[in-house]
């Protein structure tokens, strides 16, 4: 990847630039995506359901890891369809087939980034406060880049060879989001549950993501642990499946 760097740098670039081209709102879809989520799910499960928020504003409550979420969604989506949407240029010149999902997964961090000065203004609104667990951003940034990139590479191995996967991603992300700790707390977890539900690896990082931002509130440190090992081993399945399955991708793309 270093050897072809800059077509590297491209790929990134032209994602990011693909994706609002042609658009009415350019990037400013990646703040309204995360912010019509919380304002309905605010309404909906907060306000009519009653969904318990641990005392947190629901408006955060819920906007702290929908914001990751729509990253991670967004990059599984992306990534899982690259080498289709690249057929191509796979068929014409030889590159690493990997720097497609790889692209497509760092491509999304600019949307992150916007999106996330919308959770300062909430902060400095509710006047909540920003706690020091706020400097592990960056670490469960890159622990949500890896298993990203790692399902992504792994789907867009699996969708060369049957292009059904496409169809099925939207699905099966739509699914993860309700049995994720997004829409609902940890807390409502009976104990004797809680290490089943540890087993999504996105559970520890969407609860230290919530945890984070205020200052006092416990992080569960074996959950955010459970799922860096999981992350290791979903990046590890997807790389080798990906790497298995790269020769045959210009016969059957």
């Amino acid at each position: 990847m270093w050897h072809y760097r800059e077509l590297f740098y491209f790929l990134v670039w032209r994602d990011v630039r693909i994706r609002y081209r042609q658009t009415l709102l350019g990037a400013a879809w990646a703040i309204i995506q995360p912010l019509f989520g919380m304002v309905v799910f605010t309404l909906f499960f907060g306000n009519l359901a009653k969904m318990p928020s641990d005392g947190i504003p629901y408006p955060i409550f819920f906007y702290s890891t929908l914001l990751p979420w729509t990253y991670f969604s967004t990059a599984i989506n992306f990534s899982g369809n690259s080498l289709i949407g690249n057929a191509q240029l796979i068929r014409k010149v030889y590159f690493p087939r990997v720097t497609l999902p790889v692209a497509s997964v760092l491509g999304g961090l600019l949307d992150f980034a916007i999106a996330f000065l919308i959770l300062v203004g909430m902060m400095f609104y509710f006047k909540t406060g920003f706690g020091w667990g706020l400097l592990l951003w960056p670490v469960l940034i890159l622990e949500l880049l890896l298993l990203a990139l790692g399902i992504g590479m792994f789907l867009a191995a699996l969708n060369v060879r049957y292009r059904d996967v496409k169809y099925a991603i939207p699905f099966v992300v739509q699914l993860w989001l309700f049995v994720t700790p997004i829409i609902w707390p940890m807390s409502i977890v009976p104990e004797k549950f809680r290490l089943l539900v540890q087993l999504n690896p996105l559970t520890g990082v969407m609860e230290t993501f919530r945890s984070t931002l205020f200052p006092g509130r416990e992080i569960q440190w074996q959950a955010l642990l459970l799922s860096a090992a999981l992350t290791v081993i979903m990046l590890a399945v997807g790389w080798i499946y990906f790497r298995k399955t790269e020769r045959t991708f210009s016969d059957m793309i």
